[in-house]
Order: C-alpha cells, then sequence, then structure tokens
C-alpha cells in the first residue's frame, strides 16, 4: 500500500493538473471574443495654452468623454484599465504621446461613462512645437485578465488642432 504522504502527493498533483487546465481553457475562451467598444472625446474649451518660463508648451482642456466598453468584459475579465493620450509629430520625434486622463474600470456595470473633465495630467511639450499642431486623441485600454495574458487596443480619434497664438 502507498503511505498517506503519497497518496497526498497524487491527490495535489492531479488537483494542480485540473487546475491549470482550466485556467488555460478560461484563457482560451478570450480569444473567442470579438470586442466592439466605442469612444468618443470632444474638446469643449482650451483653458489655456502657454509658454512656460523653461520655453516648453502647456495646454489645459476641458474635455468630454464617452465610452461604451462594456463588450471588452467576459467572466475572465478583472479590469480594464483606459487612458486617453494625445498624440502628434514633432520635427525631434515621430510620435509623441501625453496622456491626459486614465481610469480603471472594475466592472461591466462601471463600463459605459460619461466624464466632463479637465485634463488630470499636464499637456506640455519640450519645446515650441504645439502652436496651430494637428494631433489626434486616443483612447487605449488594456483588459486585465483574471488567468491568462493581457490584451491591449485603442480607437484613434482624428481632426483636433491646437491654436496658432497662446492664450
Amino acid at each position: 500500500m502507498h503511505s498517506f504522504g503519497h497518496r497526498a502527493n497524487a491527490v495535489a498533483t492531479f488537483a494542480v493538473t485540473i487546475l491549470a487546465a482550466m485556467c488555460f481553457a478560461a484563457s482560451f475562451s478570450d480569444s473567442f471574443n470579438s470586442p466592439t467598444p466605442t469612444a468618443s472625446v470632444k474638446i469643449l474649451n482650451i483653458n489655456w495654452f502657454q509658454k512656460e518660463a523653461n520655453a516648453n508648451d502647456e495646454v489645459s482642456m476641458t474635455l468630454n468623454i464617452s465610452a461604451d466598453l462594456s463588450s471588452l468584459f467576459t467572466w475572465n475579465t478583472k479590469q480594464v484599465f483606459v487612458f486617453v493620450a494625445a498624440e502628434y509629430e514633432t520635427p525631434q520625434n515621430a510620435l509623441n504621446q501625453v496622456s491626459l486622463w486614465d481610469g480603471i474600470i472594475p466592472s461591466k456595470e462601471h463600463a459605459k461613462f460619461l466624464i466632463h473633465t479637465t485634463n488630470k495630467y499636464r499637456f506640455i511639450d519640450q519645446g515650441s512645437n504645439l502652436k496651430g499642431k494637428d494631433f489626434n486623441l486616443t483612447m487605449h485600454w488594456h483588459i486585465m485578465p483574471k488567468t491568462g495574458k493581457m490584451f491591449a487596443d485603442k480607437i484613434v480619434m482624428t481632426g483636433y488642432r491646437l491654436p496658432e497664438q497662446y492664450r
């Protein structure tokens, strides 16, 4: 007969194997989800657009951020991290990204939202590159699952332009 230690080892090994198979199945099932999130960001006002003492441009904006991210949630989703970034080009860099707002969506019930806010983080360019600059506002999200790999995607919203003069 096998000792108690051998039997406990067999039961523990079997339980871990079943748990690993269930985690794999949960993670694999997420690959069949085809989310269709929607987002819209409107700039209601440029509160100020100024040159700082160190010659950097700074912008403060009032934004309306609306989104329906409920399709990102499955039974395997723990939470979704979402942020809005301003993206633009300068002679020094092909892509500049400045985070303006972020949030954590803990559940599907909170995944549809409308937020009226000023940019949470400072929109600063290192130099005087923002006058009359065209830029995109991009909503990025990272889906954090209970098990499996993290997914990330974004929606790019084009057609924004900063003023030609400081104010």
